[in-house]
């Protein structure tokens, strides 16, 4: 299985790719997409490079599933809805290209690489480069996807053992609005 994840951003955008096999992890590639060519009101124009550029990352890796990382609120709503529209331009990209796409919380995926909610970038970034063997440390952004992807990796695993068991895993009905996701 070769995971990809997505930290979306409007300004950057990280992506990670790992290869599963069993309990191993293999780091594949890295990188962010960056959207600063655009102009600073050019709202379309970036969320068109964010889609163009997942898209691309899938043509060139050839991922079997997709993981991306789902946006808290921030204090402030308009930070929100544009993280938000960035957010979903990555996710276009991906159900375009026909890839199954997981959902993350931040305290999801700092849980399942540092063991704790609260975990800072920087210790992200070290736990990324040992869990991966890295020679370096990989981008902030860079290291959230990657990031992503492992929580993936660990998740997908138990989810698939689920499922060939014969059980389901159904979604939470409570705290819902209007039928919506509840984070």
């Amino acid at each position: 299985m070769r995971v990809l994840g997505i930290d979306p951003g409007l300004q950057t955008t990280g992506f990670g790719l790992v290869d599963v096999e069993g309990s191993h992890l293999h780091y594949v590639a890295s990188g962010t997409i960056r959207t600063r060519d655009a102009a600073q009101g050019d709202l379309p124009g970036r969320l068109k490079i964010i889609f163009d550029g997942v898209r691309e990352v899938v043509g060139r890796y050839e991922p079997t599933v997709a993981s991306v990382e789902i946006v808290f609120v921030n204090v402030n709503p308009q930070s929100t809805l544009l993280l938000g529209q960035a957010r979903g331009a990555a996710l276009a990209g991906l159900v375009s290209c026909q890839l199954a796409v997981n959902e993350y919380t931040a305290l999801q995926m700092k849980k399942a690489i540092t063991g704790h909610g609260l975990a800072r970038k920087e210790q992200i970034q070290e736990m990324v480069a040992r869990l991966l063997k890295l020679p370096g440390l990989p981008s902030k952004d860079a290291a959230d996807a990657l990031g992503i992807a492992i929580c993936h990796a660990h998740a997908g695993t138990s989810f698939a053992a689920v499922a060939k068991a014969g059980g389901t895993l159904n979604r939470r009905t409570h705290a819902q609005f209007k039928g919506g996701r509840s984070y």
